[in-house]
């Protein structure tokens, strides 16, 4: 079973070691579910309002332009034709829905690869406690300079809800706040260094193993 150090928010250990759940944090890299797990993520995000109208949704074009025959014209019915400026679009994109989904089984084992791919890249730190008595973006920016990760794009997984710790890293870009019952595939993978609550780390465990 993988171990980890702990590591309290100052970036010195804390003297504790934490067993990690092999069936969780230490399985072998499944490249195709992950990838279809990312690719649900970001389809599933997409509002498919895009909309073009068609040549019978535009308003006008009622009346011919020019008599059928005669004028050396190619014959035209409607001004509102999509060979015309002002015109209809043809095969223009429609409202749709790009929704996709995954048996639960499989999203389950896309975020347990995501998470042994952290822990076998050394990339995944579990902090004692992640919380902060008031939101100042400092805060974090100190935390992160501890770990010399304030220039990595880092994601931080707290213990639920903590709304201080996600006050204080909104205004820093390179950063993402999550829950740990907000787990995913694309933010794991996505960052460069993650940080993981220790008590997060149980409730992890017993969803995922």
């Amino acid at each position: 079973m993988p171990k980890l150090s702990v590591y309290n928010m100052a970036g010195k250990t804390t003297g504790e070691e934490i067993e990690l759940n092999e069936e969780v944090f230490g399985v072998e890299f499944n490249e195709p579910v992950v990838h279809q797990a990312i690719v649900m993520q970001q389809a599933n995000q997409r509002q498919g309002t895009s909309a073009t109208k068609t040549r019978g949704m535009v308003r006008g074009g009622g009346r011919k332009p020019w008599r059928q025959k005669g004028t050396g014209h190619a014959r035209v019915g409607s001004t509102r034709s999509p060979l015309w400026v002002g015109g209809g679009v043809t095969f223009g994109p429609q409202p749709r829905s790009y929704h996709k989904d995954m048996t639960r089984k499989a999203r389950r084992l896309a975020i347990r690869c995501a998470l042994s791919a952290k822990v076998a890249e050394g990339q995944l730190v579990i902090i004692d406690n992640i919380a902060f008595d008031d939101f100042k973006t400092k805060r974090t920016l100190e935390m992160l300079e501890a770990f010399e990760a304030a220039e990595n794009k880092t994601l931080i997984i707290t213990n639920g809800e903590n709304e201080n710790v996600e006050l204080s890293a909104r205004n820093i870009r390179k950063v993402t706040v999550i829950n740990n019952g907000g787990l995913n595939c694309f933010d794991l993978l996505h960052n460069n260094k993650v940080f993981l609550d220790k008590n997060a780390v149980e409730k992890i465990e017993e969803v995922l193993a």
